[in-house]
């Protein structure tokens, strides 16, 4: 593709870096955002800015955060003694979408997947152990909100076996959500389901 001017083939390249999004789909976006007023892409900037530059990531729950600690762990109206562990941020949202699910989070970083070289100590799984084992802990059942897929699966079974010896029940949310089916590609009414009639995740000693 060529441009007329440097600024705006700058401007297309880096819009295109962005996942999903095309050098086409791009330049629509560089093209709109000209004709709209000079404060429209200056506040874009200024807010893209201060999210790289300020957000945080919870200290208990590793959740992305505007504070130190997150609005969902620091709220006391949540029930304590759950955690529902996820991924990311992304299977949070979808979860908290639902208005199903009252308890507290925990954000994995990802999932075990020896292909991609991704290990437990690449995850905060030490952390959540920190968590159910301090004497502060109120923690009694641990929901594995993961996709259901091999990696998923893999790390639901690692996990399940760390936690058993602090006695917590562990499940795992319920067969609405397909096999190697991905948490944040479910729809509401069908994940909030899966939440309300999650199962116990057993293994074998």
């Amino acid at each position: 593709m060529e441009f007329s001017s440097k600024l705006i083939e700058s401007a297309v390249n880096n819009f295109s870096k962005l996942p999903g999004i095309g050098q086409k789909t791009a330049l629509r976006l560089v093209l709109h955002l000209l004709k709209q007023e000079e404060d429209l892409t200056q506040d874009l900037s200024k807010a893209l800015v201060d999210m790289r530059l300020n957000i945080k990531y919870c200290k208990k729950c590793h959740n992305i955060s505007d504070d130190e600690i997150c609005n969902i762990c620091g709220n006391p109206v949540r029930d304590q003694s759950i955690i529902c562990l996820v991924e990311d941020t992304r299977d949070v949202l979808a979860i908290e979408n639902t208005s199903q699910y009252n308890g507290l989070y925990h954000v994995l970083g990802g999932i075990i997947s020896p292909i991609e070289g991704i290990g437990p100590d690449d995850l905060t799984i030490d952390s959540l152990l920190s968590r159910v084992s301090s004497k502060e802990s109120e923690v009694k059942e641990i929901i594995l909100g993961l996709s259901s897929t091999m990696e998923g699966d893999t790390t639901a079974f690692y996990i399940t076996k760390k936690v058993k010896p602090f006695g917590i029940k562990t499940s795992t949310i319920a067969r609405g959500i397909p096999i190697g089916g991905e948490l944040e590609y479910a729809d509401e009414i069908t994940l909030g389901r899966s939440i309300i009639t999650r199962t116990a995740y057993d293994i074998e000693d």
